[in-house]
């Protein structure tokens, strides 16, 4: 996370590698596998994506792509392969640690939240272990979120 005055074309490949690149090339190797066996496909996004937050450019952008990416998968890959997306909020993960680790960060950015509480590892796991199930065997191309309804609905405050 960076403002955009200090990021750089740098940041913007690197992000886009690692979250859009390195997830379409894994599902490009294991498509036939998948689609031999009606499998499923979850990738992961962000509130960030569709929320807009400062200091969120170079992510926010990649995850947009990511959830691009699902859609235009679950699309091409259908009906032999489901493809969705979850698009957590902040989650108590090592890499949100910076924000995390101070008490009173967490705490405030948790009041954000209509359920007011950080994400746990578990909240998106559970998503992501139905989504692979199937239990939900017909449910393709959403992008789901898993944040406290940070992104659809307003605090009380």
């Amino acid at each position: 996370m960076k403002p955009l005055a200090r990021a750089t074309a740098a940041d913007f490949a690197t992000a886009f590698a690692l979250n859009v690149t390195a997830a379409a090339l894994a599902v490009q190797a294991a498509a036939p596998a998948l689609a031999a066996g009606q499998g499923s496909v979850v990738l992961f996004s962000s509130v960030a994506a569709r929320a807009g937050f400062p200091g969120h450019a170079v992510i926010g952008a990649a995850k947009a792509a990511v959830e691009g990416l699902t859609v235009a998968l679950a699309a091409e890959l259908a009906p032999a392969v489901r493809v969705n997306c979850i698009a957590p909020s902040l989650t108590r993960t090592g890499i949100a640690e910076p924000m995390t680790k101070n008490p009173q960060m967490a705490e405030a950015i948790a009041r954000l939240h209509p359920i007011p509480r950080l994400g746990e590892p578990e909240d998106a796991a559970a998503l992501a272990d139905f989504l692979l199930s199937e239990a939900s065997g017909w449910i393709t191309g959403q992008v789901i979120g898993v944040d406290g309804g940070r992104s659809t609905l307003r605090g009380k405050g």
